[in-house]
């Protein structure tokens, strides 16, 4: 972890209000202590979005919290890609609002920052349309103090140096770092100490969340960061619904539909290697992805039909991916999946037919059951209708009272 966000971050200064001024009574940070901070992100369903600063200014003592102000400190963010944007503009140079200044339980300064869905330059992550793959912007963040802070006894506090530290979200980073011995990358998530063997829910990512190998760029990171799929099975009602599950989400080297046949024995060896290291049931294990993951969740069960519990693909593609071509998975064999499956999408889905795609695999795939949506809202924002994984993740599909998380931890092989 500490590789990836070494090359993620970088050191910044801010300028204090004072320039240089030294004035009488007021404590200054020493030039080379400099005070770190750590950036604070969280996974919305629309990616990842820094959302808080840490000042770590616990070492200078207790500070007066009546001497902190929205205006106590401005904060400027840039972030580049770190690949070749062929001429894409992608980043963004600009002032976060600092929304709310406070003290952590440590005696930190916390400084909140404005975001939200739809809200520009709070994102970790870039879209490049060449390439149909996030990736990692390089984040650089700079502090400026504008207005001294009081210490509890009374002295003001100028910090004229700050430096950057690592991005920390606390729900990616509960998800440890593997790789199989075929090289295939995966996250997996454990939940605390329970009696006996837990479920094992297998998540896989859409298209954007794949390797880019031409760029040498394989992390391991947007599995998580994209967008909530695999982060909500981790949660604490997710993980009191299936009483503790393990959570893996592998990225594939490309993206899954370029050639399901050979990724499907990649994506088992990650099983067997956390079934073999881990206590997990194994007539229990799920396999829920989206768009090309859905795809993929699909073809898990025609390759390996006595592997899993139960399947939910999202907004999947079965058919051809070019008119008169081969389907991608033929009607013989969704016909032939034996696997319980919930299939998800939306109507108003502009990237892949939910007709001729998920709408078609339930007529053919024998008990299955379907939810469709008219558009993806969520906390009244509207999304693409691609982005039918949002209610998955928020265990919001239902049928006859019961919901899809409810539905996946009754089935059993």
């Amino acid at each position: 972890m500490d590789k990836v966000f070494s090359r993620r971050t970088a050191l910044v200064t801010g300028a204090s209000v004072t320039a240089g001024l030294v004035l009488p009574g007021v404590a200054h940070a020493h030039e080379t202590d400099g005070v770190g901070f750590v950036l604070g992100a969280v996974t919305l369903d629309g990616g990842e979005q820094v959302t808080s600063l840490t000042l770590a200014t616990s070492r200078f003592g207790p500070i007066d919290p009546a001497s902190l102000t929205t205006g106590t400190f401005s904060v400027h963010a840039k972030a580049t890609s770190p690949i070749d944007t062929g001429g894409q503009d992608i980043g963004y140079n600009l002032d976060r609002p600092v929304t709310a200044a406070r003290l952590d339980h440590r005696g930190n300064v916390v400084l909140e920052l404005s975001h939200g869905e739809g809200q520009p330059g709070g994102g970790t992550l870039g879209y490049l349309n060449s390439k149909s793959r996030n990736f990692r912007l390089d984040l650089v963040y700079t502090v400026t103090q504008n207005a001294p802070v009081r210490l509890r006894h009374g002295r003001p506090l100028t910090i004229t140096r700050f430096t950057q530290g690592r991005l920390a979200n606390p729900e990616v980073d509960a998800f440890t770092y593997h790789a199989s011995r075929s090289g295939m990358k995966y996250r997996l998530y454990s939940p605390g100490r329970r009696h006996g063997r837990r479920p094992l829910v297998v998540w896989l990512h859409g298209g954007g969340e794949g390797a880019s190998l031409p760029d040498n760029y394989y992390d391991n990171e947007t599995t998580l960061r994209a967008n909530r799929g695999a982060l909500g099975f981790a949660t604490r009602e997710a993980q009191a619904i299936f009483d503790g599950a393990y959570v893996v989400a592998p990225q594939s080297t490309a993206a899954w539909m370029d050639d399901g046949p050979r990724f499907a024995p990649l994506i088992n060896e990650i099983i067997r290697d956390v079934l073999r290291t881990r206590p997990v049931d194994p007539r229990r294990v799920h396999v829920v992805g989206c768009s090309n993951g859905g795809y993929m969740s699909l073809k898990m069960t025609t390759v390996y039909p006595g592997t899993f519990a139960a399947s939910v693909p999202i907004c999947g593609v079965v058919a051809a991916r070019e008119a008169g071509g081969p389907p991608l998975i033929p009607d013989a064999e969704l016909a032939a999946i034996s696997t319980p499956t919930w299939l998800v999408a939306s109507r108003d889905d502009d990237t892949v037919d939910p007709q001729a795609n998920t709408v078609h695999a339930h007529e053919l795939i024998p008990r299955s059951s379907l939810t469709l949506y008219d558009h993806v809202v969520w906390n009244g924002h509207q999304f693409p209708g691609h982005w039918s994984w949002i209610y998955v993740a928020r265990n919001d599909p239902s049928l006859d009272g019961t919901h899809v998380w409810q539905w996946l931890a009754r089935q059993h092989r």
